[in-house]
């Protein structure tokens, strides 16, 4: 699954650093709590979709952990800096053994085809 990124030889040198360090911060908190745990959902306050997904690995007793990141009125340009690492547009994320499975209805719909517990095993 190509996706486009601009190769680092169509980027300036100068701003290379920049770019490579943009909020690293969030992100490492990120790769290290998914590193750490079987199921992390990554969220955001005021958006039904992050609580969704809790509530469907709740209902189906999945153990997870909860990382949130501000809200609509807040903390966005950190939130971005995991989008453009994850290539996902929206939130929750939601990561299964090391792995990006999507949002709340995608997680919905591995929990229903009992993919979820395949993943898990």
């Amino acid at each position: 699954m190509p996706r486009p990124v601009l190769d680092e030889s169509r980027i300036h040198p100068a701003v290379r650093a920049r770019i490579a360090t943009h909020h690293a911060d969030i992100v490492q908190e990120v790769q290290a709590a998914v590193a750490r745990n079987a199921v992390v959902v990554v969220g955001m306050g005021l958006n039904p979709m992050p609580k969704k997904a809790r509530a469907a690995l709740d209902a189906a007793r999945v153990p997870y952990t909860y990382l949130e990141y501000g809200n609509y009125f807040n903390e966005w340009r950190r939130r971005n800096a995991l989008k453009m690492w994850t290539g996902w547009p929206t939130f929750p994320m939601v990561f299964v053994k090391g792995t990006l499975v999507g949002g709340a209805s995608d997680v919905q719909a591995l929990i229903a085809s009992g993919e979820l517990k395949a993943l898990l095993a």
